[in-house]
């Protein structure tokens, strides 16, 4: 997951969850956080269990995050996210508590012409490859409502959009032709090719990592005619770590109501 990705994503995430961006640059951003949004990624459990047995006002923190040190202003100071960080992780979790499925809108700035908005259903997904080793691949696709269109990087394309979660005024949706159930059911078949068409060479040396310890553990137990319980735990524990998974989540999705861009 590149920076730029992990920015547009954290965007999102507290335009949805309804937490104010009270000041960023390409590299950071201040949000002041929703009680709710606290509650769940700031790790402040005793001071929300004090302030509801006390009855006192709530404070919802204000927090700095910084995804490009290079893009930031030299002189902030923040927490530095990255694919990996406790905080991020934190966030996905939020998502996958709070629902996965998001609706967002293209904030228009209109003089009283009425505007369309054309329908999108984006997804976030992680492909993960896993033996004694573990890659991670993020998808994110844009699919086209209406033409069935899909892009990726959906995320990266948006980057110059301005979404809320209220339509503009002025503005009115388009509805779909391809219905979102439908709609979900091709980004899957493109995940699941996209899944397949990664190089084997990770799951190749696994599999020759794996054969190497099942011989030398074989070795160990050769004199002996009658297997114990402790060969069968072993070569099962062996077999647990080493065999090739790829395993596919869904991080977050939702529909995405945009301006066409204007050609040329």
């Amino acid at each position: 997951m590149r920076q730029e990705e992990i920015y547009l994503f954290l965007e999102r995430f507290f335009t949805a969850n309804g937490c104010t961006i009270t000041d960023k640059s390409p590299g950071h951003m201040t949000v002041q956080l929703t009680v709710e949004v606290d509650k769940q990624i700031m790790n402040r459990p005793f001071y929300w269990h004090w302030l509801e047995k006390t009855g006192g006002e709530p404070n919802p923190m204000k927090i700095t995050l910084i995804t490009n040190e290079d893009e930031a202003p030299s002189d902030i100071e923040g927490e530095f996210i990255h694919f990996g960080s406790p905080r991020l992780f934190q966030i996905f979790q939020a998502v996958q508590k709070n629902g996965k499925f998001i609706r967002l809108y293209e904030k228009i700035r209109s003089e009283g012409a009425h505007i369309p908005l054309e329908p999108w259903l984006g997804m976030n997904v992680t492909i993960s490859y896993q033996s004694d080793m573990k890659k991670d691949k993020l998808l994110s696709l844009g699919l086209h409502l209406i033409s069935g269109q899909l892009t990726e990087s959906f995320q990266e394309q948006m980057e110059a959009r301005e979404l809320s979660s209220q339509i503009s005024d002025y503005c009115y949706t388009m509805s779909p032709l391809i219905k979102p159930e439908s709609g979900i059911k091709r980004l899957e078949r493109y995940i699941e090719q996209a899944a397949r068409s990664e190089p084997l060479d990770w799951a190749e040396a696994s599999l020759k990592r794996w054969n190497n310890d099942l011989a030398l553990l074989n070795q160990f137990y050769e004199d002996t005619e009658e297997k114990p319980e402790e060969y069968e735990i072993e070569k099962k524990a062996l077999q647990t770590l080493y065999e090739p998974k790829i395993d596919i989540k869904v991080q977050n999705g939702g529909l995405f109501y945009l301006r066409k861009k204007k050609s040329g």
